[in-house]
This record gives structure tokens, sequence and C-alpha cells, in this order.
């Protein structure tokens, strides 16, 4: 399975240590949630698909269906 936080956080000119600052997290930390050297919980896969407007299912790939769902 391949994660697309680091597309997402790319396409939005966003730096690891910005996006980690909005998760209340370590940077460090959500580098290894983008490597996939660590399991993003729960929490933060709904925080994160609320941050980039799009679905949890998108963030972990799959679906290409990029728009929340209503």
């Amino acid at each position: 399975m391949r994660l697309r936080i680091r597309d997402l956080r790319e396409d939005s000119d966003l730096t690891q240590k910005q996006v980690a600052k909005y998760l209340l997290c370590d940077q460090s930390l959500y580098s290894k949630y983008e490597r996939g050297e660590r399991v993003i919980p729960v929490d933060i896969l709904v925080r994160l698909a609320e941050f980039y407007q799009t679905s949890v299912d998108y963030l972990l790939g799959l679906t290409e269906r990029k728009e929340p769902y209503r």
C-alpha cells in the first residue's frame, strides 16, 4: 500500500514540519509516517483527511477518488 501523504504535502508546498505542527507531533515522527516506518493511528489519518479535504481511503491509496465522501 502506498500512502499519498507525501504527495499531498508536496503538492500543497508544505514542509514536514508544518504538517507535523498541525498534527501536534514531532517532525521526525511525521517523517516516519511518510516513509511507512510507523503505522499512522486512525485519529491522525482522520485529521490528515480533514486537512487535505479528502478521504482516508484516498490517503491510503484504496481509491483514486480524491473528493471526500459526503
